[in-house]
């Protein structure tokens, strides 16, 4: 059973993002660490007593259809209101509409316990925080007066409707339609896939955020713009009024996260109680710069998935180490004290192989949880007004995609581990091992896929503040390695020496890009886009593991860890640095297999 690892949150949080410091200097607003400390204790009890007993059975039952009528799993409506119940929707809401203003990476720290608990839960609530972001930021006051506080408190969720059939990650293909109506409302027209709760029975109200098109709108992404269409039309009193032109058509039948309903829905056939064709919306922020205000509400969205790699891998390191405890095979070697184990068979843990498994699984999972957290921070201080606010949001923009892509990939990495240390028992249902995994497989595919995550890193945020932006961070993760160094303890064994080279391969790929994409070479950029984002992963989580371990010296087991990543792990960074500076030849050379 998952429990929350709190206090690796809480320290990961104040220790080596930079919450602490925040709070101390007063940037957090009234948080304090007894509050941290009290708000994250609650939501790891609520995960592990109310959320995760519930994750077998919404993937066993899943979601349902009938009729356009989406059944949940059997407890989750009672345990969404629980969820209510306990203010957790509004915890990073704006005070105006009811919520608690609460910072960012404390989002992205509850996230993480809520995933490890059930991520096909936490989806539905993820969405309903980015649909609040982006009215907030972009909505009328008409908008906000009559939506947001039902969106921020959780008495109606909130959808994100992008994709369909013929446009994926290429939105400029969209066709869904929108035609203007002298009373400034739209009708909608169109069909959506893959939305995430689309239709449920949580809520009364579905406030979907749709992409569509206006017939006199620029080509491409230009003329793409964002309307709000409820499932039911709200009255001048707040009461609800008709049903909208708006309906699920059927749900998707999925590799994981089978709670979750994933559905196709259908925007004006007609079937509403409006009295005429069309799903009745509003336009969120100007006309044609839609994609700009749904970016608001996935870029929210893109962190929080990274935390459901988090998540999903902290999941997976306990059970997979509780195993092990208990697995008893073979007579293990005890390391470095050149003896065999007393008689018997030994629990599988004390094998080095299945500890080298389970190191990786647990210091890939830290390294991944201090990256989102950092973002998260870095979010938080991007939306101050002190001239560091620039700063900060580079920070936050380059940090987005890494925090992404690296925590979804260490999500599936770290759940296929988990079923390895499990052997056949991982590969048969009953120990839930198998269901990590299928539940984490999703996340680096949607909110943009982590290839295009490495695109966006490489072609748009390298090149932010004239190119120097990595360049700051680097020279920032280097001050820990020389406080490593400094600290000249014999625990960190070579950890200051692998941490060096690990940022120097960092530099060379940086280096590397931007001189080609000087040079107007794209090809070979993109051609060592993923390799260098997961550099970037590997080489900042090892050095945050490493900041971790100089703010408590007294734990030996957060040097010990620090330690291994550096020794064990960082090797792969010298590799990747290759495949970034001397792989777009081949790769343009093996084409011809493709052919």
């Amino acid at each position: 059973m998952y429990t929350a690892p709190v206090e690796d949150i809480v320290f990961a949080l104040t220790a080596v993002s930079g919450l602490g410091e925040a709070m101390r200097t007063g940037e957090s607003g009234d948080l304090t660490l007894d509050l941290l400390d009290a708000i994250l204790t609650e939501a790891g009890r609520f995960a592990s007593e109310e959320m995760a007993p519930l994750a077998a059975v919404g993937d066993r039952q899943g979601a349902t259809a009938q009729n356009g009528v989406v059944t949940t799993p059997e407890g989750w409506r009672d345990l969404y209101a629980a969820w209510i119940d306990g203010g957790w929707n509004a915890l990073t809401g704006p005070a105006d509409f009811g919520g608690q203003g609460l910072p960012v990476a404390l989002s992205a720290a509850v996230f993480e316990i809520w995933n490890g608990a059930s991520m096909a839960f936490a989806l539905g609530p993820m969405l309903t925080v980015g649909a609040v972001e982006a009215i907030a930021a972009h909505g009328s006051d008409t908008m906000k007066r009559i939506y947001l506080e039902k969106l921020v408190s959780g008495a109606w969720m909130g959808t994100m409707n992008l994709t369909e059939p013929q446009a994926g990650s290429d939105l400029s293909a969209l066709t869904t339609r929108a035609e203007r109506r002298d009373d400034g409302s739209y009708r909608i027209f169109g069909t959506k896939i893959y939305i995430t709760y689309g239709e449920h029975d949580f809520t009364d109200n579905i406030v979907h955020l749709v992409l569509a098109r206006l017939p006199d709108a620029p080509a491409g992404v230009k003329g793409i713009s964002l309307f709000l269409v409820p499932k039911f039309l709200v009255q001048e009193d707040g009461s609800l009024g008709p049903r909208n032109d708006v309906k699920c058509h059927a749900l998707e039948h999925k590799l994981g996260i089978h709670g979750s309903p994933t559905c196709t829905m259908i925007y004006g056939d007609g079937t509403g109680e409006t009295g005429e064709a069309g799903a009745i919306g509003w336009v969120v922020g100007e006309e044609n710069k839609g994609l700009a205000c749904m970016f608001t509400m996935m870029n929210n969205a893109r962190l929080h998935v990274g935390t459901q790699g988090v998540g999903v891998a902290e999941a997976a390191y306990q059970k997979a180490l509780a195993y092990a405890r208990e697995r008893r095979q073979g007579r293990a070697t005890r390391l470095g004290q050149g003896e065999a184990a007393p008689q018997g068979m030994s629990p599988i843990v004390e094998h080095p192989d299945v500890a080298r498994t389970l190191l990786t699984m647990k210091a890939l999972t830290g390294a991944a949880r201090a990256i989102t957290f950092a973002c998260g921070h870095a979010i938080d201080r991007a939306h101050g007004e002190d001239e560091a606010q620039r700063t900060w949001s580079d920070r936050a923009h380059l940090l987005t995609p890494i925090a992404k892509a690296f925590g979804t990939d260490v999500g599936v990495d770290v759940a296929s581990l988990g079923i390895q240390v499990h052997g056949g028992m991982g590969f048969i249902e009953e120990t839930g091992a198998a269901q990590l995994l299928r539940d984490a497989r999703i996340a680096p595919i949607y909110e943009g896929t982590n290839g295009i995550q490495a695109i966006d890193l490489v072609l748009r945020k390298l090149p932010l503040a004239g190119g120097t932006a990595m360049g700051s961070y680097v020279t920032e993760l280097a001050t820990v390695v020389e406080a490593v160094r400094g600290a000249n303890h014999p625990g960190f064994g070579r950890t200051a020496e692998a941490l060096t080279e690990a940022l120097a391969d960092l530099v060379a790929a940086t280096d590397f890009l931007l001189a080609a994409l000087a040079g107007k070479d794209s090809e070979t950029a993109l051609a060592g886009a993923t390799p260098y984002l997961r550099l970037a992963g590997l080489a900042a989580g090892a050095v945050y593991l490493a900041k971790g371990a100089l703010a408590d010296p007294a734990r030996e087991d957060r040097m010990a860890l620090a330690r291994f990543m550096a020794e064990n792990l960082l090797g792969e960074t010298a590799a990747l640095k290759s495949r970034v500076t001397n792989g777009a030849a081949s790769l343009a050379a093996a084409r011809i297999v493709l052919a």
